[in-house]
């Protein structure tokens, strides 16, 4: 069934983007867990198990850019709230030919955290991308998703 405009909150009557008055909203804790992958030849994955790859420890810069970006969701993508995220992680798990990653973010706001969550994982996986692109031609992002949600009231 197709939905008119009005049941999209970031679109006005008229079909333009706004960004969603959340004012009378109550502050609620909101978490986020989003992941993705990667998916590298084997050698690539040893090479970064080994820290062999030029640029440096490719997991400990992917792991402070997911955090960086997370941080700047807002900055990044026009209808965000900006909002006071209060806890950004980001974890791997490395599999002979693909590199798991996993972000979790926490806030206590008035909207969600998703996108940050989201934005964690993206730019970690962007990372790992562009620290071995000289030695992988074959890399691939894949399966980028919100894996779980949660509010809970506070008070």
């Amino acid at each position: 069934m197709a939905s008119s405009i009005g049941d999209f909150s970031h679109i006005d009557e008229e079909g333009n983007a706004r960004m969603v008055n959340v004012s009378g909203k109550s502050r609620v804790r909101r978490t986020a867990m989003a992941k993705g992958r990667i998916l590298l030849t084997e050698s690539t994955i040893r090479a970064i198990q080994e820290n062999a790859i030029a640029k440096g420890n490719v997991l400990a810069t992917a792991r402070v850019a997911g955090i960086m970006a997370a941080k700047r969701c807002s900055d990044l993508i026009p209808l965000c709230h900006n909002i006071e995220i209060e806890h950004v992680e980001v974890e791997f798990e490395v599999r002979l030919d693909e590199i798991g990653i996993r972000a979790r973010a926490v806030c206590t706001d008035k909207t969600g955290i998703e996108m940050e969550a989201l934005t964690a994982v993206s730019v970690a996986a962007l990372t790992v991308y562009d620290m071995c692109k000289a030695v992988d031609k074959t890399m691939r992002i894949t399966d980028i998703c919100l894996a779980e949600k949660t509010k809970e009231e506070i008070g």
